[in-house]
Order: C-alpha cells, then structure tokens, then sequence
C-alpha cells in the first residue's frame, strides 16, 4: 500500500461519509457518532481499541475495515510485533477463511510502513 493509496482510501472514505451525512437521519448519526466515541482514549489506550477492530474486522471479513484499523494502528505507533499478534487472534477465532483477508491485511501494514 503507498502513501497514495492511503490518501485516497481516506479521500473516498470521508467523500462516502458525506455522503452519507446528507441523507443521515438521527439513526444514523448516532451510531456514527457512538462509532467515534468508543475508539477514543479511555481505560483502554486508542491503540489496543484500535487492535480490537482489526482483531473484529478480520474476523469479520471487511476489507475496508481491516485497511482504516491498520491506518489507524499505524497512526497510534503499533508495532509488527502487537499488529501479528492482534490478526493472529482474528485468525484463530475467524478461521482458515479469512486468510485471504489476513494476506492483504499484511500487505497493507507493510505498505504502511515504507511511508
């Protein structure tokens, strides 16, 4: 993943918000905005909440989620060590099927890392 690709994932992902947004009823906006609340600072630092949506989204088998949980990880000083750890619990609980996942999800912390 490039410093790029990065830019425009994040691009398109806040273009899709908006998006979003405009049509948002309060349904809506508050889930969007309990989603916000609960990766913030807490009696969990943001980087170990930050790992729980990988470990979920992994689990869950969301591309886009596992590449924003990564970016965030990067952004919250993650290291290799944590970031095998936390995809090796989603493996355990998810299964052999989301290898496919876990391929790319490697790929994309490594692209992270060259920025």
């Amino acid at each position: 993943m490039s410093h790029d690709h990065d830019r425009d994932f994040e691009a398109e992902r806040e273009r899709l918000n908006d998006l979003v947004m405009q049509y948002a009823g309060q349904g809506i906006k508050r889930f969007y905005g309990l989603d916000s609340q609960v990766y913030r600072e807490g009696a969990l630092p943001a980087s170990t909440k930050e790992m729980l949506g990988l470990v979920a989204s992994l689990v869950l088998r969301c591309d886009d989620c596992i590449e924003y949980h990564l970016i965030r990880c990067h952004e919250e000083g993650v290291s290799d060590a944590e970031v095998e750890e936390a995809m090796s619990i989603g493996l355990v609980v998810g299964g052999s099927i989301t290898i496919p996942h876990l391929r790319r999800a490697f790929e994309a912390w490594d692209g992270l890392k060259d920025d």
